[in-house]
């Protein structure tokens, strides 16, 4: 079973900055996406970016573009969201979600989650 670890969530003022880090516990055979999430209070859980591991690419949620970066510490076996000029609306739970093979004997990926970190976005 594979568990993600997310990290580096806390309370920043507007304007600010946080890097978010994800990393998996048990060894992977194959990563096909690295994605992240999140959460308002009293909301439904929205997608904010996705690299796609084997050409690199990366997309981003229209509200996030231009402020969010995410990348991969391939030494680390992680991914990070760097997140730039913070605004209060970006206050939520964060989750970081792979789509990976564990095994090279599993026949098709599946979907691991993380557990979620908090972001806070306030003066």
């Amino acid at each position: 079973q594979v568990q993600l670890v997310e990290s580096g969530g806390g309370l920043v003022q507007p304007g600010g900055s946080l890097r978010l880090s994800c990393a998996a516990s048990a060894r992977i055979f194959s990563i096909y996406t690295m994605a992240w999430y999140r959460q308002a209070p009293g909301k439904e859980r929205e997608w904010v970016a996705t690299m796609t591991t084997n050409t690199g690419s990366t997309i981003y949620a229209d509200s996030v573009k231009g402020r969010f970066t995410i990348s991969r510490d391939n030494a680390k076996n992680m991914v990070l969201l760097q997140m730039n000029s913070l605004k209060p609306e970006d206050t939520a739970v964060y989750y970081c979600k792979w789509m990976v093979r564990q095994y090279a004997s599993d026949s098709r990926p599946r979907d691991y989650w993380g557990q979620g970190t908090q972001v806070t976005v306030s003066s």
